[in-house]
């Protein structure tokens, strides 16, 4: 059953934008379902920036979902589109792809090694995963299906005979006439890369004008498959359209209301789509949203049509830390899937949620990670507290569960950090892990891994996949007998009184305040001394000893927190390494 929400006065993004949806959607279609949408192209990876354009209808939806309203969030699915370039780092994926420019997404092969029927498909299935693990409910439309199966027929014959009021919109757009397009006199390959990589995706935004005017749809060849092909001629009456592909030099003459193997041109198939699916609500990205770009130029089209433009805000990119602006056309980037393997659905519905569509943010694969987490932690306890803002709340339950239930979580949500610490220091090492986690609280310890899981697995998985090598924790096997030897007084002093105190501080938190306590005590003040009552010089002598341990145990200047690396070591060895 639904789950309505008890108050719509929370003044977050997601509440504005439901009560916008519902009006307008009572307004252009009173009883009807409301209708929010996302468009993927699966030209390659589709990344964490794209995935924005699925998670702001989603949360839309799954708001006027909990207020008891009826919604579909489709997904279109840009299959049809052409393959446009090789992307570099793929997989499986050679030089000898670029035969493949030009034609459908779902006509060119499937990666190498892959199970899927098609390269759309490959690119397609990780996304479906990963937004069934993110709690996404969706209606999916293939647009190869659509187009193939004839769907658009009529709107395509509409257009055709709307396509003088059509080029009249797109040429307030145009800063200079186009130019019939030249015979190719280069390679074949290198023709189709240099088409698909400049003036050829520009002539597939807006359609192709010449000599016989312009037509704002583009067949595949029926010879190589491709849409190097320019319409020489079109008759209104009988749908009769004759075509040439400028690549093998193919011509034929078909009629178009017979006709499957074609589509809209982008600018024009983006509103009819608006209109055709009756779509209230759409985001577009600030590249869709430039004077004279896809969102706006449509927004007249779609008249022709008779239907009207989405509401939907401008959404800003995503970033990932250290790297610039992704695009889907390259290898190599993050996508969903990659970022639920190092942490929970939870987390990276937040990040979607808490930040309205048009700021931007950055999404950590690095130690920034840790950090998140400790802030996502703090946010639950406030919420379990009663004491968290308004609108967190609100971000906070849209990360952890949809209009349908909440989502799977993790029993024992230890800290992220503590975790990944004891994830690096273990090695795979599950009962030297389930040992270590087990002691952190010995009031009420962790009786299996699974009560720590999934985030246990996440963090290792980051451990794994994500920290180099050489700033990987590796324990000592024997003591450093020459620095040992070296220590001053001051330094051994430290050291017992470590050791002394480690039976009895043998926790996480015990073994904290036994660390922080070290230099204080040997300064004359209290181990329970605050920072306030303290000199500024207690500070360095911390920083002092624990380098001094970090090197008798790890060999390095840091590594994780001292508490946890205490408790992954274990107190005998700690004991033979600290020369006790």
């Amino acid at each position: 059953m639904p789950i309505v929400a008890q108050s719509t006065e929370t003044t977050d993004w997601v509440s504005r934008f439901a009560d916008e949806v519902i009006e307008e959607s009572e307004r252009r279609a009173p009883g009807k379902p409301v209708v929010v949408a996302s468009g993927l192209s699966p030209s390659g990876p589709i990344h964490l920036g794209n995935l924005r354009e699925v998670m702001t209808p989603h949360l839309v939806a799954d708001e006027v979902r909990r207020r008891g309203h009826q919604v579909r969030h489709l997904i279109s699915w840009d299959d049809f589109d052409r393959y446009r370039k090789v992307p570099e780092g793929v997989d499986g994926v050679d030089k000898s792809w670029a035969e493949h420019i030009g034609k459908p997404l779902t006509s060119v092969p499937a990666p190498k090694g892959s199970s899927y029927a098609n390269w759309a498909e490959h690119f397609k299935a990780a996304m479906v995963a990963a937004l069934a693990e993110l709690g996404v409910e969706f209606d999916g439309i293939s647009q190869t299906a659509q187009y193939t199966s004839g769907v658009y027929r009529e709107q395509i014959l509409h257009a055709m005979k709307h396509r003088g009021d059509i080029d009249a919109i797109l040429a307030q757009y145009r800063t200079k006439p186009k130019a019939a397009k030249k015979q190719q006199q280069k390679p074949l390959d290198e023709a189709e890369l240099e088409a698909a990589e400049g003036s050829g995706a520009a002539a597939e935004d807006d359609g192709s004008s010449g000599s016989a005017g312009y037509f704002p749809y583009k067949p595949y060849c029926g010879e190589c498959g491709k849409d190097f092909t320019t319409v020489t001629a079109y008759d209104d009456e009988t749908t009769e359209l004759s075509y040439t592909c400028t690549v093998c030099g193919f011509s034929e003459t078909v009629r178009l209301s017979e006709f499957n193997r074609g589509k809209l041109v982008w600018k024009v198939d983006w509103p009819m789509r608006w209109a055709y699916e009756g779509v209230v609500f759409e985001p577009s990205g600030v590249d869709h949203s430039s004077p004279g770009s896809s969102f706006q130029v449509g927004g007249q089209i779609v008249g022709i049509f008779g239907g009207q433009q989405p509401i939907g805000p401008m959404y800003a990119f995503v970033g990932i830390s250290g790297m610039a602006k992704m695009s889907s056309s390259k290898g190599g980037v993050p996508t969903p899937g990659d970022a639920l393997k190092i942490m929970e659905p939870q987390i990276l519905r937040w990040l979607y949620a808490r930040r309205k569509p048009n700021q931007s943010f950055k999404i950590a694969f690095d130690q920034e990670i840790q950090r998140l987490y400790d802030e996502w932690d703090k946010l639950a306890g406030k919420v379990e507290d009663g004491s968290a803002l308004p609108g967190d709340v609100a971000a906070y339950t849209r990360a952890t569960g949809t209009a349908t239930g909440p989502l799977p979580a993790t029993a024992r949500p230890l800290p992220y950090r503590t975790l990944a610490s004891v994830a690096d220091i273990t090695a795979g090492h599950q009962d030297q892990a389930l040992r270590i986690l087990s002691e952190l609280d010995p009031a009420d310890p962790l009786a299996s891994l699974d009560e720590a899981r999934p985030r246990y697995d996440r963090a290792e998985a980051w451990i794994n996949t994500q920290v180099p090598a050489d700033q990987r924790t590796i324990v000592r096997e024997e003591p450093d007998a020459d620095l040992l030897k070296s220590l001053d007084e001051q330094a051994r002093g430290s050291l017992r009184l470590l050791l002394d105190g480690l039976a009895e501080h043998w926790s996480l938190d015990g073994l904290s305040h036994l660390v922080y306590g070290v230099p204080k005590v040997q300064a004359g003040f209290s181990a329970d001394a605050t920072p306030k009552e303290l000199p500024p010089e207690i500070k360095t002598a911390q920083r002092t000893f624990f380098a001094l341990l970090y090197h008798l145990l790890v060999g390095r200047d840091t590594g994780p927190r001292l508490p946890t690396l205490l408790l992954a070591v274990g107190q005998e060895r700690v004991r033979t390494l600290l020369g006790a």
